[in-house]
């Protein structure tokens, strides 16, 4: 087994009582009422067009920008538009999933201990046990948080190039400290004779900053900088998420963003909070929520519970980190939650080709049960041990999954009569889990959905008037598929008659973005139109100029499996063709990573 040195310097009593101040500031949510002015956060159905969407909100008065490669947006609001009246307003239009006020947050951060003890936690969950299987490395964990001090020796060896989400730049200086030790107790380098030991200590660590200081010298978040956060995180080549603010876990907006990194085979962690009651909030498989622990297996006195609560961690008196270089111990779900998220890492190193799925199953199933039998408000499934769960990841077999989802289209009914921008919602389950849904008009896939629920909105004037054929393909992460029944629908939009057709279709490739970086699987949309009317369009779609998908309308879907693929540079063209012979093609590059 590994051995490490947990001595600290005598300054560790002095770093912990000057962070004193700022631990007791922000040791609460930012108030219910508090939410970002001027805009409010977004999810547009599966389908929607950039241009839809932009029509869609400039009917409002607003203009949307997307966040990352997800389908979430940011909707600037008109002056005199309040943001409760524009959320009741976009969470009405059928186009979108949800809309939500963009809310203000704070670090889940306890009162420092300024008491130089060891790193108990670690023993605790097994963790040199589970060192002699590797320490993370191959596994990069995004702390989304108040930015890292990425010259602190203990962490300086685990950085990758990170971003700051809420400046729209590459600054990630920590503004109150609170990232710098989170960092540490994740991913703090090990066997480097130096202070601590983080979790993973060879795993990567990509600093996120999401939050910005208020005039009380507070660190606050908001939804939309941790949904954007996450995003970056997924479309950059991270396998986990960490965020230790509280009061996040019931967001529309960051429950859709940590969906999106779990169908790219990531895991989000969030802390419980540190208010020591129930926080009532619905429990959710889009995340893992973390309570605290001490030293006794007992919950941490100052440790939220409730029902959304999945896992238990140590977090009082956890040594790290801080950005004034040094070492103290901290308290709060801000450190159980990366003390979980670095065990799962620590899976990950060892089975890199288990997915997100599996990691957490196995990371339940493994913990130590604590409390009342089984699942509870208070400790979730049970104290994380990494000993186990690492274990349990190394020797898991594969069973065959043969089990095909199930699926139907639950809206629009068969034999209704539609036009425009068409809601179509899709009912899919399976034993494992649903990968994916495609919808099928007429036998052309125009649109892919890997986040539940599975919604679309389906421009129909990309097909003849008349009868026209609606099908929804679910698949499993196995591969089974299943079809619905057809649902026929009646579309009847108005006709524009063209004399003598010489224009070109207009084309746009709507995801992914250009230019961006992609990983795991990436739903490819397109869209064309044409003076004409789209109905006569053939599309077709290429990668790297091989055709992967063709069909007829005004819209084309594919799913890409960039883990197929080598790392790089790759290009995208879609091309469209109208009745009268006229053409159109845009190409786009990603970056795999």
């Amino acid at each position: 087994m590994h051995t490490f040195p947990f001595a600290l310097p005598r300054t560790a009593i002095a770093l912990a009582a000057a962070t004193l101040s700022f631990a007791s500031a922000a040791a609460h949510a930012a108030p219910p009422g508090d939410f970002v002015r001027g805009r409010v956060i977004v999810e547009a159905r599966a389908g929607l067009s950039d241009a839809d969407l932009d029509k869609v909100v400039k009917e409002h008065g607003a203009k949307g920008k997307r966040i990352g490669q997800s389908r979430l947006h940011v909707v600037q609001l008109p002056p005199g538009l309040s943001e409760e009246a524009a959320v009741a307003k976009l969470s009405r239009r059928p186009e979108f999933k949800f809309a939500e006020l963009d809310r203000e947050v704070t670090v889940a951060l306890a009162v420092n201990d300024p008491y130089i003890g060891s790193a108990w936690h670690l023993n605790k969950i097994g963790a040199p046990a589970a060192w002699d299987s590797g320490q993370g490395a191959g596994v990069t964990i995004a702390v989304l948080d108040t930015g890292v001090n990425v010259a602190h020796p203990d962490l300086k060896d685990r950085m990758v190039p990170g971003y700051n989400a809420y400046n729209n730049n590459t600054d990630v200086s920590d503004l109150c400290g609170h990232g710098t030790a989170v960092a540490g107790a994740a991913a703090a380098s090990t066997n480097n004779a130096l202070g601590v030991a983080g979790v993973a200590g060879a795993a990567k660590i990509m600093p996120i900053r999401i939050a910005y200081k208020d005039s009380t010298g507070s660190c606050r978040a908001s939804f939309s900088t941790i949904a954007t956060g996450i995003t970056y995180a997924a479309d950059h080549g991270a396998r986990i998420a960490n965020v230790s603010f509280v009061g996040i876990a019931g967001s529309s907006a960051v429950k859709s963003a940590s969906r999106y990194m779990k169908s790219k085979g990531g895991l989000v962690f969030i802390s419980a909070g540190n208010n020591n009651i129930d926080e009532n909030v619905t429990p959710d498989d889009a995340f893992i929520i973390v309570s605290s622990t001490d030293s006794y297996d007992k919950k941490s006195s100052f440790s939220s519970w409730g029902s959304f609560v999945s896992l238990a961690a140590p977090g009082s008196g956890i040594w790290s980190t801080t950005s004034s270089l040094g070492y103290s111990a901290w308290n709060g779900t801000s450190f159980a939650s990366p003390v979980g998220a670095g065990v799962a890492a620590l899976m990950m190193a060892a089975r890199p080709d288990l997915d997100s799925t599996r990691i957490e199953s196995l990371l339940f199933s493994t913990s130590v049960d604590l409390g009342t039998a089984g699942r509870d408000k208070v400790f979730g499934y049970g104290r994380v041990n990494a000993s186990a769960a690492v274990s349990a990841a190394r020797a898991y077999a594969a069973v065959a999954d043969t089990t095909v989802p199930s699926v139907s289209i639950a809206a629009p009914l068969a034999s209704s009569s539609v036009s425009g921008l068409v809601p179509v919602n899709v009912n899919a389950s399976d034993n494992v889990g649903v990968a994916r849904v495609d919808l099928k008009v007429n036998g052309t896939v125009v649109s892919t959905d890997n986040v539940a629920p599975y919604s679309f909105s389906w421009n129909s004037a990309g097909v003849a008037n008349g009868m026209n054929s609606l099908v929804a393909v679910a698949y499993d992460a196995a591969g089974n598929s299943r079809s619905s029944t057809a649902v026929s629908v009646n579309v009847a939009n108005s006709t524009v008659s063209v004399a003598s057709d010489t224009t070109a279709p207009a084309v746009k490739i709507s995801n992914p973005v250009g230019g961006g970086s992609v990983s795991g699987t990436v739903s490819v949309s397109a869209s064309a139109s044409d003076n004409a009317g789209a109905a006569g369009i053939s599309t077709s779609l290429a990668i790297d100029g091989v055709t992967k998908a063709s069909g007829k309308g005004g819209s084309l879907a594919y799913s890409w499996n960039t883990r197929k693929i080598s790392k790089g540079t790759h290009s995208i063209r879609f091309s469209a063709r109208d009745a009268a012979g006229n053409t159109a093609t845009q190409t786009i590059s990603v970056t795999v990573r």
